[in-house]
Protein backbone atom coordinates (compact mmCIF):
# COMPACT_ATOMS: atom_id res chain seq x y z
CA UNK A 1 0.00 0.00 0.00
CA UNK A 2 1.13 3.53 -0.81
CA UNK A 3 1.53 6.18 1.89
CA UNK A 4 -0.16 8.89 -0.19
CA UNK A 5 -2.13 11.30 1.99
CA UNK A 6 -5.92 11.27 1.86
CA UNK A 7 -6.25 14.60 0.18
CA UNK A 8 -7.67 16.05 -2.99
CA UNK A 9 -5.40 18.24 -5.10
CA UNK A 10 -8.17 20.11 -6.95
CA UNK A 11 -9.18 23.75 -6.76
CA UNK A 12 -12.53 24.52 -5.15
CA UNK A 13 -14.28 24.90 -8.53
CA UNK A 14 -12.75 21.71 -9.93
CA UNK A 15 -13.68 19.86 -6.73
CA UNK A 16 -17.31 20.97 -7.11
CA UNK A 17 -17.42 19.59 -10.66
CA UNK A 18 -15.78 16.34 -9.53
CA UNK A 19 -18.34 15.94 -6.73
CA UNK A 20 -21.12 16.38 -9.31
CA UNK A 21 -19.53 13.68 -11.49
CA UNK A 22 -19.23 11.30 -8.54
CA UNK A 23 -22.80 12.02 -7.48
CA UNK A 24 -23.96 11.24 -11.02
CA UNK A 25 -22.12 7.90 -11.09
CA UNK A 26 -23.43 7.06 -7.61
CA UNK A 27 -26.98 7.85 -8.78
CA UNK A 28 -26.47 5.53 -11.76
CA UNK A 29 -25.52 2.66 -9.45
CA UNK A 30 -28.11 0.10 -8.37
CA UNK A 31 -26.56 -0.33 -4.95
CA UNK A 32 -23.85 1.27 -2.79
CA UNK A 33 -22.34 -0.82 -0.02
CA UNK A 34 -19.78 0.13 2.61
CA UNK A 35 -16.72 -2.12 2.52
CA UNK A 36 -13.55 -1.96 4.58
CA UNK A 37 -11.97 1.44 3.96
CA UNK A 38 -14.37 2.41 1.17
CA UNK A 39 -17.42 1.62 -0.91
CA UNK A 40 -18.63 -0.82 -3.56
CA UNK A 41 -20.94 0.55 -6.24
CA UNK A 42 -22.93 -1.95 -8.29
CA UNK A 43 -24.24 -1.21 -11.75
CA UNK A 44 -26.42 -2.84 -14.40
CA UNK A 45 -24.52 -4.35 -17.31
CA UNK A 46 -24.90 -1.40 -19.66
CA UNK A 47 -22.25 0.03 -21.94
CA UNK A 48 -22.94 3.63 -20.93
CA UNK A 49 -22.46 2.69 -17.25
CA UNK A 50 -19.08 1.15 -18.06
CA UNK A 51 -18.04 4.18 -20.10
CA UNK A 52 -19.02 6.53 -17.25
CA UNK A 53 -17.22 4.40 -14.67
CA UNK A 54 -14.00 4.40 -16.70
CA UNK A 55 -14.18 8.20 -17.06
CA UNK A 56 -14.60 8.61 -13.29
CA UNK A 57 -11.69 6.25 -12.57
CA UNK A 58 -9.42 8.13 -14.95
CA UNK A 59 -10.33 11.52 -13.48
CA UNK A 60 -10.12 10.42 -9.83
CA UNK A 61 -6.82 8.58 -10.11
CA UNK A 62 -5.16 11.80 -11.21
CA UNK A 63 -6.19 13.93 -8.22
CA UNK A 64 -6.88 11.39 -5.45
CA UNK A 65 -3.80 9.24 -5.81
CA UNK A 66 -4.46 7.34 -2.59
CA UNK A 67 -7.58 5.64 -4.01
CA UNK A 68 -7.58 2.03 -5.12
CA UNK A 69 -10.04 1.14 -7.88
CA UNK A 70 -11.22 -2.43 -8.41
CA UNK A 71 -13.51 -2.82 -11.41
CA UNK A 72 -15.27 -6.17 -11.82
CA UNK A 73 -17.24 -7.05 -14.92
CA UNK A 74 -19.09 -10.34 -14.53
CA UNK A 75 -19.23 -12.82 -17.43
CA UNK A 76 -22.19 -13.22 -19.79
CA UNK A 77 -22.94 -9.49 -19.75
CA UNK A 78 -23.45 -9.66 -15.99
CA UNK A 79 -23.39 -6.76 -13.55
CA UNK A 80 -20.50 -4.37 -13.07
CA UNK A 81 -19.04 -3.38 -9.71
CA UNK A 82 -16.54 -0.73 -8.70
CA UNK A 83 -14.77 -0.71 -5.37
CA UNK A 84 -13.15 2.52 -4.20
CA UNK A 85 -10.89 1.78 -1.24
CA UNK A 86 -7.59 2.09 0.48
CA UNK A 87 -6.09 3.60 3.58
CA UNK A 88 -8.02 4.14 6.76
CA UNK A 89 -10.03 7.35 6.42
CA UNK A 90 -10.92 6.76 2.77
CA UNK A 91 -14.51 5.80 3.61
CA UNK A 92 -15.09 9.12 5.39
CA UNK A 93 -13.51 11.03 2.49
CA UNK A 94 -15.74 9.24 0.00
CA UNK A 95 -18.86 9.83 2.09
CA UNK A 96 -18.18 13.55 1.80
CA UNK A 97 -17.78 13.19 -1.96
CA UNK A 98 -20.64 10.75 -2.66
CA UNK A 99 -23.04 11.63 0.12
CA UNK A 100 -24.24 9.04 2.65
CA UNK A 101 -24.73 5.47 1.47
Amino acid sequence: MDDSPIACTLSEDALRVRKENLARIAAQSMKITKVEHGFRLEFAAESDALTNIIAVIDAERQCCRFLRFALTIEPNLGPISLELTEPSGTQEFLEAMLGPA
